[in-house]
């Protein structure tokens, strides 16, 4: 049986192998993400949320919730970093994983869920939209560099 819960600071090391399967290219130095865990966690609302399962972390996602001045002062919550460990995959985490996310959102009283999914990554929207996410707007971005 799965269980979903906080990151744990000396499981830093697997959550970013696990990223890996989002980019590979732009992998952050373990020493770095230690610090950026102690960082985060003073956020009002950052969470990094594993999905474990005989004792490996299977999934991941971060929920971010902010407050908001528009919407009569409404929070949004916003979804980043979802992954699924590739041998576990189609098994129901996912689902999981974003049903936490859109209960832990509502329990916080955010009106709305966001997140943003690269272009290409076609599987990932078929998964969203049949959660019920559904398209809205555009997405823009630029690189800042360094």
């Amino acid at each position: 049986m799965a269980i979903t819960r906080e990151l744990k600071l000396e499981e830093i090391g697997d959550y970013l192998c696990l990223l890996c399967e989002l980019d590979d290219q732009h992998i952050m130095p373990e020493e770095e993400a230690r610090a950026l865990y102690d960082t985060v966690g003073r956020y009002p609302f950052y969470k990094i949320y594993c999905v474990c399962s005989e004792d490996r972390i299977v999934g991941t996602y971060t929920l971010i919730i902010l407050d908001n001045f528009g919407h009569g002062g409404l929070k949004i919550a916003i979804v980043e970093n979802v992954v699924v460990a590739p041998d576990v995959r189609h098994s129901g985490i996912g689902q999981e994983m974003m049903h936490d996310a859109m209960q832990r959102a509502r329990d916080n009283g955010c009106y709305k869920l966001m997140l943003s999914s690269d272009i290409k990554r076609t599987g990932a929207h078929a998964f969203y939209e049949s959660l019920g996410f559904q398209k809205h707007g555009l997405s823009f971005r630029t690189e800042l560099g360094k």
